[in-house]
């Protein structure tokens, strides 16, 4: 997941609170609604960028996994350092 994803993830949970709170929904049906309401919002903007960009936000690469391959990448460059 990269920034883009992660903006749009939280695009979608503002908008379905914001639109709970202005609606006053009550129950598990009206917030089932109010929730696809607010991931809506959030799926037509991605889906906007991805026309204007001409290609997809989604990655298949886990934002948490980042540095963590970052930090193998630099323990096998000092590895290699020490062996010369």
């Amino acid at each position: 997941m990269d920034d883009l994803e992660i903006i749009f993830t939280m695009l979608g949970e503002a908008a379905t609170t914001r639109i709970t709170k202005t609606k006053d929904a009550q129950g598990i049906e009206e917030n089932r609604i109010v929730a696809r309401q607010g991931g809506e919002v959030a799926g037509n903007a991605r889906k906007e960028l991805e026309q204007k960009m001409g290609e997809s936000v989604l990655t298949d690469e886990n934002f948490l996994d980042i540095p963590e391959k970052l930090k193998k990448k630099r323990k096998q460059l000092i590895e290699q350092v020490n062996v010369i």
